[in-house]
């Protein structure tokens, strides 16, 4: 995929007759830079051509939202797993401490530390079996977030490649386009052939 090739105005042309000299390719790499840096520096570009990619730019802070929700959900994951352990193995251990206790007293008392114990011991294991799904779901977040997030994340960097060649082109048409008199055949070629 990396081979992709971005189409921009001077590629709309026709392809047989496009002149590719060093000239045009040196041209085509200094419009592409100086959008780069107009979008690197925060400068104010032509606010007809942000309006055109509003709806793109909300698709792209969604992508970027659902990027981050991801890594939080999967760290949340991991804390609530690791608290799920330290809690039912306290829980446990203040289980088999009341049942020891239980045991040693044969009072009413001593019973009713028992069936604590017992029920304490119970709900540390439930709390446990909590674990396996929460290990599924984290593995299913991570398949997310190292697949689907990934490949969209290679797929959104080409696009800004892209759509910076493609602004790039629109600052060479504006600038050809301002110079051009139209009354004077050579340069309305000029613009033509690029």
């Amino acid at each position: 995929m990396s081979g992709h090739k971005c189409s921009y105005p001077w590629d709309l042309q026709d392809r047989y007759t496009q002149d590719k000299s060093v000239v045009n390719k040196m041209q085509q790499k200094y419009w592409e830079t100086k959008q780069a840096f107009i979008k690197a520096t925060g400068k104010k570009e032509d606010e007809h051509v942000v309006a055109s990619d509003a709806d793109l730019d909300a698709k792209l802070e969604l992508f970027h939202s659902i990027q981050r929700t991801c890594l939080d959900l999967s760290k949340a994951i991991v804390l609530y797993q690791k608290r799920i352990c330290f809690l039912s193995q306290e829980e446990n251990e203040l289980g088999k401490f009341l049942r020891s206790q239980g045991f040693q007293d044969k009072t009413r008392a001593g019973k009713m530390m028992q069936a604590t114990g017992k029920a304490l011991c119970f709900s540390s294991q439930q709390r446990l079996a909590l674990r396996n799904p929460l290990c599924r779901f984290h593995q299913e977040v991570e398949t997310f977030r190292h697949r689907a997030i990934s490949d969209t994340w290679l797929t959104v960097n080409r696009m800004e490649q892209c759509r910076t060649e493609y602004r790039g082109a629109l600052l060479w048409m504006k600038d050809v386009s301002q110079e051009l008199d139209p009354d004077l055949y050579k340069q309305m070629e000029k613009f033509r052939k690029r």
